[in-house]
């Protein structure tokens, strides 16, 4: 499919399928390099991440340790600025090396303020993979991904687990908003 329709909002085809998963076998060669000899606790945040998440783990293929999180901070195609904790890491983080797997940072807004919150709760080191990174949105500076997957433009997009208004996730294609 070329263009889809969620609610009142049509999109375009913008990352295909074979270009997602590339970019994840390549962001998964070089983690595994990187964790060649610690232990990470993968944290995969939800629920905008879980395609990427399975496919990354998947594709990393070893004895790692992954737990979820959730938090939100978007309504329809816009932040609210606010970060709401849906659900909180339930393993013991103290003195661990932290992975967060993130579908998308853009703002840096949730990750900013799980970084902060995680390093306050005594966690060892904490990282950062996103499958898509939005630079020219970027706001905060303490959020350098250390792992991405795509660098887009400033686009409201859809597909491989990101939504509009909970639509749209379930796309193995990445769309993005056809303005009007």
């Amino acid at each position: 499919m070329n263009v889809i329709q969620l609610k009142d909002k049509k999109f375009e085809l913008f990352i295909p399928e074979k270009d997602i998963q590339a970019a994840i076998c390549r962001m998964a060669e070089q983690i595994r390099k990187d964790t060649e000899n610690h232990n990470p606790l993968f944290v995969g945040i939800l629920n905008g991440a879980f395609m990427f998440i399975a496919d990354l783990m998947h594709r990393l293929n070893g004895p790692y340790e992954l737990t979820f999180a959730r938090y939100s901070s978007y309504h329809g195609t816009t932040t609210s600025g606010e970060i709401q904790e849906i659900m909180p890491i339930k393993s013991s983080i103290k003195g661990r090396s932290l992975i967060l797997l993130e579908d998308i940072i853009d703002t840096g807004l949730t990750m900013h303020y799980l970084k902060e919150k995680l390093n306050e709760e005594g966690a060892g080191e904490v990282k950062l993979a996103t499958m898509l990174f939005k630079p020219g949105a970027l706001q905060y500076n303490d959020v350098t991904p250390d792992y991405v997957g795509l660098a887009i433009p400033n686009d409201f997009i859809v597909g491989y687990g990101l939504d509009y208004d909970e639509l749209g996730r379930a796309y193995r294609d990445i769309y993005r908003l056809v303005e009007d």
